[in-house]
């Protein structure tokens, strides 16, 4: 715990993919105190024409008021 799924357009290379991964980890464990053994990640690819329908209906529009970082916008500018 906990369990973070990144899902991302395909044509990324593993050790991009791996780095991403690493860094995720590294922000989680410095920011929630958790340990590195208690965190797992996984990275979901989703082809660019299944987006809207396998991602943003059901992960991002469907939950729009839970989202910390929606697309189009930075609050953390």
């Amino acid at each position: 715990m906990p369990h973070i799924i990144v899902k991302l357009w395909p044509g990324k290379s593993e050790q991009q993919k791996t780095q991403l991964a690493q860094r995720i980890v590294k922000a989680v464990t410095s920011t929630l105190d958790y340990g590195e053994d208690s965190v797992s990640v996984a990275l979901e690819e989703v082809e660019p024409q299944d987006w809207t329908e396998k991602v943003y209906k059901p992960d991002i529009a469907a939950h729009w008021g839970k989202l910390y970082k929606k697309p189009g916008y930075n609050p953390f500018k």
